[in-house]
């Protein structure tokens, strides 16, 4: 008697007879299927999210810079009250030698501007009034937004210009000739509206004045309260560590120098953290879309001990069996996991679009999720495979 030996499966059939298994229970099918795809786009969501943000991140540091360096005044030694800066502070920092630009601005802390002259005098939005040199926007990478900033003429008269959120809080929308706030006990004409300035947060909530029109209308005394510095980005250290001693060299303790850009950065760091948070809730959320799929194809061996055992007695071997259920739990994986990725390109393009940021879906993130619901789907699949391939033939036919 000649045996006969199996019939080998081709690539092409392990894959049209696992769709086939699939296309028999496509509600079960498409419910486990979108629980891989949940967790995929919500860890693809958040990679992409948080990597979209940092691209808008560098791309503002880029455009700004990273090498402002800002000097302010701290406490006297052995005293609480707060230092001065010289008056000529801004002269000096200028002089040293890897710093390309050096301006100014002074808080007048006695002043107050109101959006008109019968405005309760403690209703001061917390608007803080400046005096300011004109080469300050350069400086710190700001712009007008609407009208024009200071220049020789209109710094010595009063004319002013708003940060953005000072302009919101005053109820200001645009500037002109026959736009006045109340500052100081002065009528100052509102020449103009600034944009946010990330680098200098500070001045969105301020209203700005010309130096010498301070001087003339406010009663300021001419002490800097911040020094702007712009220095070359291979020397910003050096300049960093000579600033206070540059700026005061009577009392270098009683100056302070920061890095606005390290703020930004430490800002970044942050939102790693955060992003490692949200990136195990998506794991989580992975994990209970593989339990489905087990849970599927566990319940899809019982459902179909009758078919196992006429395949089986048909010259089925059990590695075909493992290989039919575990094909089939790895095209449910995939199915998940293809369509998780397109929702999680999907929803990060739409969030960044909302927030004006590029959108950016790292490849390495994408092809892990692939991975992953692989990986998944064949642990997933493993177990259920294996007992359909150890059901007898004539116990799978009498299962009823």
């Amino acid at each position: 008697m000649t045996v006969l030996a199996p019939a080998r499966l081709r690539p092409s059939d392990v894959v049209r007879v696992g769709g086939s298994g699939l296309r028999s229970r496509p509600l079960r099918v498409f419910l486990s299927a979108l629980g891989i795809a949940i967790g995929i786009a919500a860890m693809l969501s958040v990679v992409g999210i948080s990597t979209s943000s940092r691209a808008d991140l560098d791309r503002t540091l880029a455009r700004l810079g990273t090498n402002l360096l800002t000097v302010g005044p701290g406490n006297k030694m052995f005293s609480s009250e707060q230092a001065k800066l010289p008056q000529d502070a801004v002269s000096m920092i200028g002089r040293i030698g890897p710093v390309t630009s050096a301006t100014a601005t002074a808080r007048l802390a006695d002043t107050r501007v109101y959006r008109n002259d019968r405005i309760p005098a403690g209703q001061t939005g917390s608007i803080a009034v400046q005096a300011a040199y004109l080469d300050l926007l350069g400086t710190v990478g700001g712009s007008v937004g609407d009208g024009v900033w200071l220049n020789e003429a209109t710094a010595r008269y009063p004319a002013v210009v708003l940060g953005s959120m000072a302009a919101d809080r005053l109820g200001v929308n645009e500037s002109g000739t026959d736009v006045h706030v109340w500052l100081g006990g002065e009528w100052f004409t509102v020449i103009g509206i600034l944009d946010p300035v990330p680098l200098a947060p500070e001045l969105d909530l301020s209203a700005l004045v010309g130096w010498e029109a301070a001087a003339r209308y406010l009663g300021f005394d001419g002490h800097p309260t911040t020094v702007y510095s712009r220095a070359r980005e291979d020397q910003v250290t050096a300049v960093q560590k000579v600033l206070a001693a540059t700026a005061n060299p009577q009392a270098p303790t009683e100056v302070t120098v920061s890095r606005p850009s390290d703020a930004l950065a430490a800002k970044q760091a942050t939102d790693a953290t955060f992003t490692a948070l949200l990136l195990g809730l998506g794991a989580v959320a992975l994990l209970v879309g593989g339990v489905g799929v087990a849970n599927t194809m566990v319940i899809s061996v019982l459902e179909r001990r009758a078919e196992i055992g006429l395949r089986r007695s048909l010259g089925a071997t059990q590695g075909q069996i493992r290989v039919q259920f575990l094909a089939e739990s790895l095209l449910l994986s995939a199915l998940g996991g293809l369509g998780g990725v397109v929702l999680g390109i999907a929803v990060t393009a739409v969030y960044a679009a909302t927030q004006g940021w590029p959108t950016v879906v790292p490849a390495w993130a994408m092809l892990g999720g692939l991975a992953a619901t692989l990986l998944i789907g064949m642990i997933a699949g493993l177990y259920p495979a294996v007992r359909a391939a150890r059901l007898a033939p004539t116990e799978a036919l009498a299962a009823p």
